[in-house]
């Protein structure tokens, strides 16, 4: 189970990521409940999204030309390092009380563009320091160490501006002071990948222009039945399945009449279902039909979001959350793991990038969806994400035979 976790190079880069990863989740429940309680919109909390989702779409691209033309160690070094200076930035401005709502919006379009151009890097990355045998199983610890975060980042998070706000939900000080930590996370992170001994700089090629090299990775994956259905089967889940992450904060609120404290718990009961999910991913490599489990898992989201809707207690709430979180991890592990392994090495960082951009399309659910929930209910907002990502599973699996019928090997596209 823990056979990547053995090298080196991959746990000081697992290491970063559990840092930075930290960072953002912590990052998700400060600015959630501060912008919550300066505006109760549930629209605006979803404008705070869209900002950190934006700059994948029109970013992403570059940032997998720049895997795969750069050292991919100081891309994702340098994107940590600018993180940490913005947040440490928005702290002091939280912090000494002059914070307003554009503030969030312009930190998110930094963090988004940061996040945009190193994540290709960072998962591109992986298959040079492990191998492909190991793919699967460091892709399942890539996972787990954002499902670490998510446990204990709300956690944290929640508990650090319930104690230093003295029960004063609009508390400016602890919300900055949570700021200064993730900042230190950040910087953390940055260190720890300046400590690989991989630089994971790629063959040199006769350089074609950056969007003759764009316009390449999407040709590439539009003739590849395999890759370009399960981008769209990635696109589903996030315009359906990535509301719950904006919504649980109005939930936690209003539906539960819960503080900062509950938010974190439900967060981190999300992260407790993901990590489980991660850690049994690791042990499916051989496992056969992995296409059918797939849209399986996909199912199984759309009902469990259903479930969340239905929720009127905390124990059902943390229950059904939690299962979001382990079906989520397994669906998505699984999906990116076969995208990169059947990518060409020269296309990987382009391929995960075009995976990557399609998180920007988050806002096509998350807009509609927080309007839904403002105008009638949260309840109805959640329960509809589940009954749309339900239906459009249904039609991608007839859609995309290819996928479907994927088996075990990776090599052909179909199955071996």
């Amino acid at each position: 189970m823990f056979a990547s976790l053995k090298l080196r190079d991959y746990r000081l880069l697992w290491s970063g990521m559990v840092g930075s990863a930290f960072a953002m989740n912590m990052q998700i429940v400060a600015q959630g409940w501060l912008v919550y309680e300066m505006t109760s919109s549930p629209v605006k909390l979803a404008w705070v999204s869209l900002a950190s989702t934006l700059p994948q779409i029109f970013l992403s691209l570059v940032g997998g030309v720049l895997a795969d033309r750069s050292r991919k160690r100081e891309i994702i070094l340098i994107g940590q390092a600018i993180n940490g200076i913005i947040s440490f930035f928005m702290a002091v401005i939280i912090i000494t009380g002059h914070v307003q709502f554009w503030h969030f919006i312009w930190v998110g379009l930094v963090n988004g563009s940061m996040n945009a151009l190193s994540i290709p890097a960072r998962n591109s990355f992986i298959p040079y320091i492990v191998g492909e045998p190991l793919m699967f199983n460091a892709m399942a610890f890539n996972t787990t160490a954002w499902n670490i975060s998510r446990i204990f980042g709300p956690v944290v998070a929640g508990l650090m501006i319930d104690l230093l706000s003295g029960g004063d939900t609009t508390s400016h000080f602890a919300v900055g002071i949570v700021y200064f930590v993730l900042s230190g996370l950040y910087f953390v992170a940055s260190a720890t990948v300046m400590s690989m001994h991989h630089t994971g700089k790629t063959r040199r090629r006769r350089s074609m222009g950056v969007m003759r090299e764009v316009t390449a990775g999407v040709r590439y994956a539009q003739r590849s039945p395999v890759i370009g259905g399960l981008i769209l089967l990635t696109i589903a889940s996030f315009v359906f399945g990535a509301p719950v992450q904006t919504l649980i904060i109005p939930f936690a609120r209003d539906v539960l009449s819960g503080g900062a404290d509950d938010l974190g718990l439900l967060l981190a009961a999300m992260g407790v279902g993901a990590i489980a999910g991660s850690l049994t991913l690791s042990k499916l490599g051989g496992l056969r039909r992995k296409g059918f489990w797939l849209f399986f898992t996909l199912f199984l989201w759309g009902f469990a979001l259903i479930g969340i809707a239905l929720s009127s207690t905390d124990f059902w709430a943390m229950a059904t959350v939690g299962a979001v979180g382990f079906i989520s991890a397994v669906g998505m592990s699984m999906n990116r793991t076969i995208v990169v392994l059947q990518s060409s090495p020269r296309m990987r960082g382009r391929i995960m990038s075009i995976d990557m951009m399609t998180h920007g399309l988050m806002p096509l659910g998350v807009l509609p969806i927080s309007y839904v929930a403002e105008t009638v209910s949260i309840q109805v907002g959640l329960g509809l994400c589940g009954v749309l990502f339900i239906g459009t599973t249904l039609v991608l699996w007839y859609a995309l035979g290819a996928v479907r019928n994927i088996d075990r090997g990776f090599g052909s596209g179909t199955g071996s």
